[in-house]
């Protein structure tokens, strides 16, 4: 994600004593996300028992789809996709690209092979620009197309965990999330920042086949 003009020294100095990068740092993982999505995904049991298959929007650098290796213990399969390069990761299909384009779809369904996926996570953000009117509509229709994605890829009892800003949009986003899973909720993780309108939207038990 990218900053507003002049916040650089701010962003800098903030990270230097934020407690969650730090904890990063020490236990070798590649971005502060990660925590939001500790606190986030309880992974239901069955998951960890079996060969999950995972889809993972916006994936760079790479700190959601490390942590679910982590937990997973190398079973299963991710399918990672950005537009920014990304390190690899052992356990982790990535593609470089924009999931809107047809040709990233398409290699995703090709790499899924009929699979039903079991999660689909998006931390996706749009370049911030700092201005609400631009940057609010982008967020969410981000938002729309990891739905969009999931209702495509997912099987009959799959979750999805997905980024979005409070503000325009965003109860549409509910509702149309509602509409295709039997339980929906908005958190805010510890690891958000307060400044910050990001929350994260967990849908569970995907009704449509």
């Amino acid at each position: 994600m990218s900053r507003p003009r002049g916040t650089n020294k701010t962003w800098r100095e903030r990270q230097a004593t934020d407690p969650y990068v730090r904890k990063a740092r020490q236990q070798g993982y590649r971005s502060r996300a990660t925590y939001k999505l500790d606190e986030l995904l309880d992974i239901p049991a069955d998951l960890l028992r079996r060969e999950p298959v995972i889809v993972d929007l916006g994936a760079a650098p790479g700190g959601w789809s490390q942590y679910v290796v982590r937990r997973l213990k190398g079973r299963g399969r991710i399918i990672a996709v950005d537009l920014l390069d990304m390190d690899e990761i052992a356990g982790v299909e990535f593609v470089k690209g924009d999931f809107r384009d047809d040709a990233v779809l398409q290699i995703i369904h090709q790499w899924l092979d009929g699979a039903h996926a079991d999660l689909v996570m998006s931390d996706m953000a749009p370049n911030i620009t700092g201005t609400r009117s631009v940057d609010q509509p982008r967020a969410m229709h981000l938002a729309d197309l990891a739905l969009e994605l999931a209702t495509e890829v997912l099987g009959r009892g799959g979750m999805l965990v997905c980024k979005v800003f409070q503000g325009e949009g965003f109860d549409e986003f509910m509702v149309n999330c509602r509409a295709v899973f039997r339980t929906v909720q908005a958190k805010k993780p510890k690891a958000s920042r307060s400044s910050s309108r990001e929350v994260y939207v967990l849908a569970r038990n995907y009704l449509m086949v």
